[in-house]
């Protein structure tokens, strides 16, 4: 059996002639050569010493030399040098290969090969990689969540992206973070499908051509390549077909709270988190069915709630534009029903902070009227001294007991 210093000798023997090509064609000095062999034989050492190697040195080893192959395109591409035969890509994924092989629990590892190969849109690989990832940690959502994106960025595929997300659900029932994730999946495939009815010129009042099949559970289209040419785009009547079905009307996303909630038991704040999510797509036509869907919810739920109130404050902004003439008197009850909730909730703390993060972010419209930015600015002051005013009234309760 080799040992840890054959080893290490095999695989530093394996770049001798790369360093001489580059050290003939002047992009790296001897002694710089010199500098790489000595820390490449460190690490080698290191990583085939099974007592002393570790998940940090294969995860340290890939870093220096994803830099040192930054570096190396860098001198040759100002040297004006072709480095044909170049196998620094291929070295990094070796290392990478070689640490999650034997440190297969270690998620971090993993993340970083997944980080890696879909940076060099390898995404064959990375295939492969998630097949073997998943199948040896089933119970970490956030692989399952990296591998649904994946699907549906790069390959345009929602039924394998649906795939993911659904069998993570199954390994990863009690975490929030993938039902939230599900849910903004199939909100931004709407997203996707609307820009591209707009960039096609599809009326959302057309009338349609055909009836199709209401089921939550599949969607037609869903091996739709959105980021397809022209000239093979989906046609006209196609688009329009989507705008009736469960992924279009947000049937989907729907269903997925619906589902969250009684996983949950009716889990407030959980509820709070999808109406924000959900906000964020103002592009989508059925976005205010979706909001007053979780409004409703809440409602029903827990009326007198901190979450209610500041939601139902949040609703009366959705699809209004800051730069809208509506916009003022949509601000105007906006900052009614806060102001109201502050003084109705037991909580007025947290209607603050909720209300200062809200205010916040309409701070950063570009095209806000300067009265109306001025107005903000003051409620947020106001809200602020309220926030201030509520901690010191805690902290003089808690002194006193």
């Amino acid at each position: 059996m080799a040992s840890a210093s054959d080893k290490a000798r095999f695989y530093l023997e394996q770049t001798v002639p790369e360093l001489r090509k580059l050290e003939r064609k002047g992009i790296f000095s001897k002694e710089e050569i010199t500098s790489i062999v000595k820390k490449r034989s460190d690490f080698e050492h290191k990583l085939n010493t099974r007592a002393v190697s570790s998940p940090s040195d294969y995860a340290r080893y890939a870093e220096y030399e994803l830099n040192l192959e930054a570096l190396t395109q860098k001198r040759a591409k100002r040297m004006g040098a072709k480095i044909s035969g170049h196998k620094g890509q291929q070295r990094i994924f070796f290392i990478l290969e070689r640490g999650t092989r034997k440190f297969y629990a270690d998620t971090s590892l993993w993340m970083q090969y997944i980080e890696y190969t879909k940076k060099q849109k390898a995404y064959k690989k990375l295939e492969r990689i998630f097949t073997d990832v998943l199948r040896l940690h089933p119970t970490k959502p956030q692989l399952w969540i990296s591998a649904a994106r994946f699907a549906m960025d790069e390959n345009a595929d929602m039924q394998a992206a649906r795939g993911h997300m659904q069998r993570g659900l199954r390994f990863c029932k009690k975490c929030k973070n993938i039902w939230l994730e599900y849910a903004k999946l199939e909100m931004i495939y709407i997203a996707k499908i609307a820009a591209r009815r707009h960039v096609l010129g599809l009326g959302e009042d057309r009338k349609q051509e055909a009836e199709v099949e209401d089921q939550v559970a599949t969607a037609p289209g869903d091996d739709v390549n959105l980021d397809m040419p022209q000239e093979t785009a989906l046609d006209e009547k196609a688009l329009q077909d989507l705008s009736n079905t469960p992924a279009m009307t947000g049937a989907i996303p729907m269903a997925i709270f619906d589902a969250a909630m009684i996983e949950f038991e009716q889990d407030i704040e959980l509820a709070e988190s999808f109406f924000d999510m959900f906000a964020e797509f103002d592009q989508i036509a059925n976005l205010k069915n979706i909001l007053q869907h979780v409004l409703d919810y809440l409602e029903a739920s827990a009326p007198q709630s901190v979450s209610h109130a500041t939601s139902a404050a949040k609703f009366v902004l959705v699809g209004c534009q800051p730069d809208s003439p509506d916009f003022p008197i949509a601000l105007g009850e906006c900052l009614r029903l806060l102001k109201l909730a502050s003084t109705s909730t037991s909580s007025p703390g947290s209607v603050a902070r909720r209300a200062i993060l809200c205010l916040v972010r309409l701070l950063r419209h570009e095209d806000l009227d300067a009265a109306v930015r001025k107005v903000i600015t003051a409620s947020i002051r106001q809200q602020c001294q309220l926030l201030t005013s509520v901690d010191s009234s805690t902290s003089r309760r808690r002194s006193s007991r």
